[in-house]
């Protein structure tokens, strides 16, 4: 079974639709629904926005429905001159740009993990293969790996982007996708994390740009996702 997460409505209700012989459960709040998608099992939840809501979700998730592999899916804001609107980034490893112990002598980013410290959480290399193939197959040729980088912070502003991008070589920002994959790593499971651009390092207003272009990134982040489970799973 595939597990996944998007924080919103917009990001996981169009592969819902998709699903056939769907069962939905809520836990804690969050609504889970298992069914089938191209023949493969799939069981998809919107977790809200920001770290400790995703983190419960996926943690949820695997105890509930034992997934071998979890997808975080959505979008996300550039951090880099060369991710525009319209292109996707999926991640080779996820940061977490706001856990910050620097004045104590760690890294900025640094992970405190059960068995290790960690800065850069790994993607499953074959899923982040695949998620390219998925996206030329459902014909978006934009696409880019590289990092990602998360935070409990909306980014707006040029300057600020472009200090992710400086520090962590991020190509794009989010709220979810370093919890996600450190919870992943901590229960072994397999993630990836993919994000369609929806505000960039422009001179347009960064709430603006996002008001305009999410819901378009997010419908194109759910047909590379579809793609992905029909012709990659």
């Amino acid at each position: 079974m595939i597990g996944i997460i998007g924080a919103m409505d917009i990001e996981v209700n169009g592969i819902i639709e998709e699903m056939t012989n769907t069962r939905t459960e809520t836990i804690s709040g969050t609504n889970y629904t298992a069914g089938d998608l191209g023949g493969t099992g799939c069981v998809i939840a919107k977790c809200g926005i920001g770290k400790v809501n995703a983190a419960m979700t996926a943690q949820t998730m695997i105890l509930r429905y034992k997934p071998d592999r979890i997808i975080n899916t959505g979008i996300g804001g550039s951090t880099s001159l060369h991710t525009h609107i319209g292109w996707v980034v999926i991640a080779k490893n996820v940061v977490q740009h706001d856990m910050d112990t620097t004045i104590i002598g760690d890294q900025p980013g640094e992970l405190f993990l059960p068995d290790e410290k960690i800065i850069y959480l790994p993607c499953d290399e074959k899923m982040v293969s695949d998620l390219e193939k998925a996206c030329d197959s459902a014909g978006e040729s934009n696409h880019i790996t590289g990092t990602i980088a998360t935070g409990d912070q909306f980014i707006g502003g040029n300057e600020r982007r472009l200090s992710l991008n400086e520090r962590f070589g991020a190509l794009a920002c989010e709220m979810e996708g370093g919890s996600i994959g450190q919870v992943c790593r901590i229960n072994h499971i397999p993630f990836a994390v993919l994000r369609s651009i929806s505000d960039s390092m422009s001179s347009e207003d960064d709430g603006v740009e996002y008001s305009t272009f999410s819901r378009e990134a997010a419908s194109r982040s759910i047909r590379i996702i579809n793609e992905y489970i029909k012709a990659y799973t």
